[in-house]
């Protein structure tokens, strides 16, 4: 700052970790622009929702861990509810491998995510973040079952995103593809997902 005003930008380029150009500023003193370039690598990774009871058994714990890790191996970002139990020990495994990490948190603030969140998204949604979750996802894992994750199930279903569930509750109709172990899900999920870009 000088003088309480803001200097102004007159680059004529600017390097990100996105490759991006900063158009220079017009002499009609219009706003410039921000000219963002295609990256490839942004249109084939995936979102995948992992999804469980907050208050999860250990072994609930030990498989959500493993998908998440598994999915980070696949550079997918791992998305889910932002709090305990299923959520962390996903989120928890996706940053142990390296990878990406999305909490939509219902609350309005962000500290109650669990210590495992690349991004921390304080919604103020309530339950009804479920309806964004499943919408920012590409697939959902499910990992045992709850209240909250038979809504998300059933969201998915409904609008056409793919639901594979390890030790979940059975559903009364189709639309849910129930395997036995973190690797099966994430290779049906690798086939439906990331093969049919190749």
């Amino acid at each position: 700052m000088h003088g309480g005003h803001v200097s102004r930008v007159r680059a004529a380029a600017v390097r990100c970790e996105t490759p991006c150009r900063v158009e220079p500023e017009n002499r009609d003193r219009r706003p410039f622009t921000l000219g963002v370039v295609d990256n490839p690598d942004m249109h084939s990774q995936r979102y995948v929702g992992v999804v469980g009871p907050g208050e999860a058994t250990p072994e609930q714990r030990r498989i959500a861990r493993q998908v998440g890790g598994l999915l980070a191996g696949r550079r997918a970002v791992v998305v889910t509810g932002g709090l305990g139990g299923v959520m962390a020990a996903a989120s928890r495994g996706a940053i142990e491998a390296g990878g990406t990490t999305l909490g939509l948190l219902p609350d309005d603030d962000r500290m109650v995510g669990n210590p495992y969140l690349t991004v921390a998204v304080p919604t103020g949604l309530g339950e009804m973040r479920n309806a964004l979750l499943v919408r920012s996802s590409d697939a959902l894992v499910v990992v045992g079952g709850s209240w909250g994750t038979m809504s998300e199930i059933a969201l998915a279903v409904r609008t056409g995103v793919p639901v594979v569930s390890i030790g979940g509750w059975k559903m009364p109709a189709g639309g849910v593809l129930d395997v036995e172990s973190p690797g099966e899900a994430v290779e049906c999920l690798h086939a439906l997902l990331w093969r049919k870009d190749a």
